[in-house]
């Protein structure tokens, strides 16, 4: 049983990407999954501890934080892709919607 009603379109992938790009799990926030944003900041802050204490004194900030980016990267390509995910299914559901609605398209030729 499926409501003839379409469903809301899902955020724009670029715009979510975008978004966490510019802060750490905004992405996650306009997905409305705000838990897995805070467990990515959580994760984040404590490989960028923990690198902080393993990595030599002469390293760059970067080098010194490395377990903090490396988590941060995962979030941005974790955000992006539950954003197409949605989007496309969305998409897909979409497609469906209007070919049942629009008949047998064979039966028109």
């Amino acid at each position: 049983m499926t409501s003839s009603t379409p469903s809301p379109a899902p955020s724009n992938p670029y715009l979510v990407l975008g978004a966490a790009i510019v802060l750490p799990a905004s992405g996650h926030v306009i997905l409305g999954v705000p838990v897995r944003g805070l467990q990515f900041l959580f994760f984040m802050v404590i490989l960028a501890w923990v690198t902080t204490k393993v990595a030599p004194p002469d390293a760059s900030f970067v080098g010194r934080h490395a377990g903090g980016f490396l988590i941060y990267a995962l979030s941005i390509l974790d955000a992006y892709r539950i954003a197409r995910i949605r989007h496309a299914k969305w998409i897909h559901n979409a497609g469906r919607d209007n070919d049942r609605a629009g008949g047998d398209a064979q039966a028109d030729i």
